[in-house]
C-alpha cells in the first residue's frame, strides 16, 4: 500500500535507515517508523480455573483465547486489560500481578508488544460472552482447550509455572483506575520550507 507524507502529502519512498527499509519523504525527510502496537491480556482466575472466551471474530474464529485486546493511545495498559475483560467476558476484574511482557512478531503488520496480567473476578461478578465471543467458560489449568494464538499459549504456560504473586497489585490497579488524558499532547508543526521564486 502506498503511503504519503503527513507534512506535505508527497509519496513516500523506501530508504534504508539503521539497517531497516523504511518509507521516507524525499522532500522533507519525514520517516514512517513501524512502531509496535501494544496489547494487554488477562489470565482471569475464577472458580478454581481460568476464564477463556471462544472467539466470534477473526483471526482465530471459533478458537479459545484470553480476554484482551489493543491498548488505546490515551490508555494505561492495566486500564485496557480491565476494560477488555468488561467488553469480552462482561465482568469486572481486579489485577493481581504481572505475568510478563512479550514481543509478537508480525510479517504483514506492525509487531505487537503484549502485556499479560494475572487477575480475578471482583466479588459477586459472573461471566458471560461479550459481542466478540461466542461463549465463555472456566477451564482447569491442566485441561485447557486449543488456544488461538501462540502468544496466549506462552502466557498460559507462564501462568502455570508461576506461583501466585500479590506484590505490586496496588500499582497495577492504580493504573487500571487511571482516566485517559483529558487532552492529547500538542502537535508540533513541521517547519515549512521556504520556496525561492
Amino acid at each position: 500500500m502506498a503511503h504519503f507524507c503527513v507534512n506535505c502529502g508527497a509519496p513516500l519512498v523506501l530508504q534504508t535507515i539503521e539497517g531497516h527499509a523504511l518509507e521516507v519523504c524525499p522532500k522533507d525527510g519525514y520517516v514512517l517508523w513501524r512502531d509496535p502496537k501494544v496489547a494487554a491480556a488477562v489470565v482471569v482466575e475464577a472458580d478454581g480455573g481460568i476464564v477463556l472466551g471462544r472467539r466470534a471474530i477473526e483471526p482465530g474464529y471459533g478458537l479459545w483465547c484470553l480476554p484482551g485486546g489493543f491498548v488505546d493511545d490515551d490508555e494505561d495498559p492495566a486500564a485496557a486489560a480491565v476494560r477488555e475483560c468488561r467488553e469480552e467476558i462482561n465482568a469486572q476484574v481486579v489485577l493481581t500481578g504481572l505475568l510478563g511482557v512479550y514481543h509478537i512478531a508480525k510479517t504483514t503488520a506492525s509487531s505487537i508488544i503484549g502485556i499479560a496480567y494475572r487477575g480475578r473476578l471482583v466479588d459477586g461478578e459472573s461471566i458471560s460472552a461479550g459481542p466478540e465471543m461466542l461463549e465463555v467458560a472456566v477451564f482447569s489449568p491442566d485441561e485447557l482447550p486449543q488456544v488461538a494464538f501462540p502468544s496466549h499459549q506462552a502466557v498460559l504456560s507462564a501462568y502455570v509455572r508461576s506461583p501466585a504473586q500479590q506484590g505490586g497489585a496496588e500499582l497495577l490497579n492504580a493504573g487500571a483506575a487511571a482516566q485517559p488524558a483529558s487532552q492529547p499532547s500538542p502537535v508540533r508543526e513541521a517547519p515549512r520550507r521556504q520556496h525561492k521564486r
